[in-house]
């Protein structure tokens, strides 16, 4: 404990010194002592004093005056100050002692017990105070890193979602072209061997496409922002196409892939089915690598049937490699595998299972594993679903990109600085009839629509010179109102909601994500062009 630092201010010399000899005994004490009350004043604006004991009548400066002096400065007006008399104690003299700023009095002749206690008193309080004051000061300091913190991780976050739609824009831009591709070559004669290499570039873009997918989703898990989309989903559907995807995957790797069922399973539930989907595809996509020789299996049953709700078991048994006992706690973690040198010999990124263990969550429902190393493993996930009438649900009438009406007499700019992407886009539209102008930017674009009438502008987000989301801007600012009047599709790489947003804040009538689907770009062109010929000037 700090010594505390006392001042005794008397004009008389024996009176400061019994007052020290009283006090001498006291701990953490160092006592200082004045017969000059100017000198008295001068020691405690340079110290740190923490009582004084001050006489009243003094020639110089009386106690009441040097008690006000030390209350108008910022330097001393802390000091507790004690008065002491030998004058009446009539009320008036205390009231303009207090008034002045001193806290308590002594009345000559001291009683030496009295005196020293409530010296000693006052001393618990300045130590009480000190406390509080360097608390405060620490909770001020904790509050400025606080602050700075909360910036620091605002930074933070904005950096890592401008580096995610950064990344998900460089990626998701090739990955169109190639599917794009992929989906010309698909609708032109190929022979066997053709087709074959054309599923391997078909997996090999998938695969691309997973792994930016798994990362943006945990992102938006972590960060709150997924939110699960209920509604009708037919549970046979999801299952017989989960069949009918990993089947032709297992066979590929010279494995099986089987499906059981329990027939008391509702035809309907409610849920996200695209989530859904996403769990069971992930454990089975985990199954299928982990498995070099024999089976994995997707097994659903009723646990419980509750009024209308439903309790649903689906495990994922597989006969692959198996996870030992002591890694099984941690491959539901970000970046985690089962065993050193996993990556090496399966690939991944060791996202898939801390994925499925987040969305898990987010349907508040159970995932455990059972496994043996070398014999296999099973993940078996839990949830509970509200149980939907099972009425008739229309069936699918996909079309391909070649199959649609063409959309004669329709003018479109595409404003897209990617060469890939551009041939492809071009390519299809041209396929629908439509005549096809392009340019690599913003800025391009701007020029082209000054001399030329389109009926469509389709504007890449993300471009040099001038990005798509000025360039649509400039076009919504134009003083002519058949240029501000030109629909345009934003096509953008990211799926960052708040790019969406920003595409739709700038003046884009709709929004289409790459990798696109072609059927669905054509009914947004011909929704926005209702069949008009030409854009009149």
């Amino acid at each position: 404990m700090n010594k505390l630092k006392l001042v005794i201010v008397d004009d008389k010399e024996e009176n400061v010194l019994s007052l020290k000899a009283l006090l001498a005994d006291v701990d953490n004490l160092n006592i200082w002592g004045s017969t000059s009350p100017n000198e008295a004043l001068r020691y405690c604006w340079n110290q740190d004093v923490a009582i004084a004991l001050v006489d009243v009548q003094m020639p110089e400066i009386n106690g009441f005056e040097f008690v006000s002096l030390l209350q108008s400065n910022p330097k001393t007006w802390q000091i507790m100050v004690i008065m002491v008399t030998a004058i009446s104690k009539e009320d008036k003299f205390l009231l303009k002692g207090l008034h002045s700023g001193a806290i308590d009095y002594l009345y000559k002749p001291l009683n030496p017990d009295i005196t020293v206690a409530k010296v000693k008193s006052f001393m618990q309080q300045v130590y009480i105070q000190r406390e509080l004051k360097r608390k405060n000061e620490e909770l001020e300091r904790s509050h400025i890193e606080l602050i700075k913190a909360k910036k620091e991780a605002d930074l933070a976050r904005k950096s890592k979602e401008n580096f995610l739609a950064n990344m998900s824009h460089e990626i998701r831009t090739p990955i169109n072209g190639i599917t794009g591709i992929t989906t010309m070559l698909r609708n032109s004669p190929l022979n066997g061997e053709q087709s074959e290499w054309l599923d391997y570039l078909e997996n090999a873009s998938q695969s691309l496409l997973l792994i930016i997918n798994d990362i943006l989703d945990l992102s938006k898990i972590d960060s709150g922002k997924m939110r699960l989309d209920y509604a009708k989903t037919s549970l046979p559907n999801i299952i017989k196409e989960l069949g009918n995807l990993f089947t032709y995957k297992a066979e590929q790797k010279g494995i099986t892939f089987k499906v059981a069922h329990d027939e008391n399973l509702p035809k309907h539930i409610l849920a996200d089915s695209l989530r859904l989907t996403q769990i069971l595809s992930n454990l089975i996509s985990n199954g299928i690598k982990f498995t070099e020789k024999g089976s994995v299996c997707l097994e659903t049953k009723l646990i419980k049937r509750s009024k209308q709700r439903v309790h649903i078991q689906f495990s994922v048994k597989d006969t692959g490699i198996g996870i030992s006992s002591n890694a099984l706690d941690k491959i539901f973690q970000s970046f985690e595998q089962g065993e050193e040198g996993i990556t090496k010999r399966f690939g991944g990124t060791g996202l898939g299972l801390a994925i499925v263990k987040r969305l898990v969550n987010l349907h508040q429902g159970q995932i455990h594993a059972h496994s043996e190393l070398g014999k296999g493993s099973e993940f078996i996930f839990q949830c509970w679903f509200d149980e939907e009438a099972s009425e008739m649900m229309p069936k699918s009438d996909r079309k391909q990109y070649t199959d649609l009406p063409l959309l004669n007499d329709v003018r479109v700019l595409l404003a897209e600085d990617n060469d890939l992407n551009s041939f492809m886009v071009t390519h299809m539209l041209n396929t629908w009839g439509i005549t096809v102008d392009t340019v690599k930017n913003g800025r391009e674009a701007l020029e082209k629509v000054e001399n030329t009438a389109y009926n469509l502008i389709l504007m890449d987000a993300h471009m040099p010179v001038m990005s798509g989301f000025d360039a649509i801007r400039a076009i919504r600012n134009d003083h002519r109102e058949y240029l501000r009047q030109i629909p345009i599709i934003s096509i953008s790489a990211s799926v960052l909601q708040r790019e969406q947003q920003a595409a739709y804040a700038a003046g884009a009538n709709a929004v289409v994500g790459k990798p696109f689907d072609p059927v669905t770009l054509y009914q947004i062109i011909k929704t926005l062009t209702h069949g008009k010929s030409k854009a009149e000037k």
